[in-house]
């Protein structure tokens, strides 16, 4: 029996060359002693094969149409045998990846190991970054239901801001005028297909140039980066290094393997995210909010000036790609040691807690809407008495409507707009019909989802906020309620 064991092996290995092509890789020289700071890469490769081979069992479930995705998620979650851990696993190595990425680029980044000859290489790392978080958004559209459905209404609203083409972008995203099943199938595409071919190919060239360029050295202050003499004095240093394998292997093999089990931990104790609830574009009191890694872009969106928003949306990130790309080809010679690369060390320690604040921001701040304030925040009492019918029903229609989420009364409800608890000494009856109707500043418009005898009771009730000793405005012009912003300028979308 091992001898028809060895036989089989040999007579593989005579046919596919594994060891004359496996074993040259593995004994290539690294510097001697790399610490564990060097295993970040190895854990996003290793998170990217869990990655697929997870998507790919997934794949014989899901349905990739607008009809039946959600259901299928559903029926994963709920009766498939071990469904839920495995989209958990899917879902938090998404996560997973993410942040690996980040901690291998800020590793480069810090220990200048993009400085030649490795400029390519680090333009790799900058490609596989870009399609790592393409991966993560267009996973959480194939969720299909409310965070997805609103999270593409966002992109698209990003990608018409365009200053050229933008109808034609959105167009190509969505594949037509409004989201729908062709709209899914796009994003199937691309996650399935077009960017893990992409992120496969820059993960190719990207480990090709490690082997060819070799593992950058722990820098060493003093030690300056040359074309004229470093290929010398690193040949030399290789002298005294030693094989990849097994030293530098196992540093990854246990630091890959210990990422696998947290990630299986935490899909077990954590389960999957989402569906969250059907994509119905009806359905006013849906949450919709990114996932981590996109959070701070929308607390900045959320803390930021209107006129500011298309900046933050497309040329903040376009400006930080273009600095990443450029980083290599102004910075390819000198220091590579942070003791000597003060602007380096500043950037990060300024860069790395004010994402981490945002990121908390953008989950617990004040601003942001009370998204039950609708159902658990009631009318205060004291604002219902002695009120018509048409006023209460107005009252009902301001809770239904979940203008609560977003507006206080008497202090209580959501602040990401103003307290309505005075807002008829501020605005005049036709004034806030034209508010509701046509938004303006920070507010949707509401024309679209409001019957005109809705509106009617609505503006009914606002007319009551205010002192009974207080008299009505009588401007006739548009007022500022929403700070640098006018009540009449019109506004589409919806809540």
């Amino acid at each position: 029996m091992k001898g028809q064991k060895k036989g089989l092996v040999a007579w593989f290995e005579h046919r596919l060359q594994l060891r004359k092509t496996i074993g040259p890789m593995l004994r290539h020289p690294v510097p001697r002693n790399l610490g564990w700071k060097y295993v970040f890469g190895s854990a996003t490769m290793t998170l990217f094969i869990v990655q697929v081979v997870t998507g790919i069992i997934l794949a014989f479930v899901y349905v990739p149409s607008a009809d039946e995705a959600y259901q299928s998620l559903e029926y994963l979650n709920e009766q498939h045998t071990l469904g839920w851990l495995l989209r958990g696993i899917h879902f938090w190595g998404s996560s997973a990846m993410v942040f690996m990425m980040f901690a291998h680029l800020t590793r480069v980044f810090l220990t200048g190991a993009f400085k030649f000859p490795r400029e390519l290489t680090w333009l790799m790392g900058v490609g596989l970054f870009v399609c790592t978080l393409g991966l993560a958004f267009s996973g959480q559209v194939l969720r299909w239901d409310a965070d997805a459905y609103w999270g593409v209404g966002v992109g698209a609203a990003m990608m018409g801001r365009l200053p050229i083409l933008a109808k034609e972008v959105v167009h190509l995203v969505l594949g037509g005028q409004v989201l729908g099943a062709a709209t899914l199938s796009r994003f199937f595409a691309l996650h399935v297909f077009i960017l893990p071919g992409l992120l496969g190919a820059f993960l190719a060239v990207h480990l090709y140039l490690v082997l060819k360029l070799g593992i950058s050295s722990p820098p060493k202050p003093g030690q300056r980066v040359d074309p004229k003499t470093y290929h010398e004095q690193y040949e030399k240093l290789l002298e005294n290094g030693e094989p990849f394998y097994p030293n530098a292997a196992m540093k990854d093999a246990v630091f890959s393997a210990l990422t696998v089990l947290a990630l299986v931990a935490m899909a077990w104790y954590l389960g999957p995210k989402g569906p969250s609830g059907p994509p119905d574009p009806t359905v006013i009191p849906a949450e919709p909010r990114p996932d981590w890694w996109v959070m701070p872009i929308f607390a900045l969106l959320a803390l930021s000036p209107r006129w500011l928003e298309p900046f933050l949306m497309l040329g903040l990130p376009l400006c930080l790609l273009v600095i990443m790309i450029l980083i290599p080809l102004l910075a390819r010679y000198g220091e590579r040691s942070p003791l000597r690369r003060p602007v380096a060390v500043v950037t990060v320690i300024l860069l790395v807690p004010i994402y981490w604040v945002l990121l908390a921001y953008g989950y617990w701040a004040p601003w942001s809407p009370h998204m039950h304030a609708w159902s658990g925040t009631p009318v205060p009492p004291s604002m219902l008495k002695g009120l018509s019918p048409e006023e209460l029903m107005g009252a009902v229609v301001f809770q239904n409507k979940t203008c609560r989420n977003c507006h206080s009364l008497d202090g209580k409800g959501g602040k990401r707009g103003p307290d309505l608890t005075t807002v008829a000494t501020l605005l005049n009856h036709n004034e806030l019909v034209r508010q509701v109707i046509q938004g303006g500043g920070l507010m949707p418009a509401y024309g679209k989802q409001l019957r005109p005898a809705e509106v009617e009771a609505l503006v009914a009730f606002l007319d009551t906020l205010r002192p009974k000793d207080e008299p009505r405005p009588r401007q006739t012009g548009p007022k500022e309620i929403f700070p640098g912003e006018s009540s009449g300028s019109t506004t589409n979308g919806a809540p």
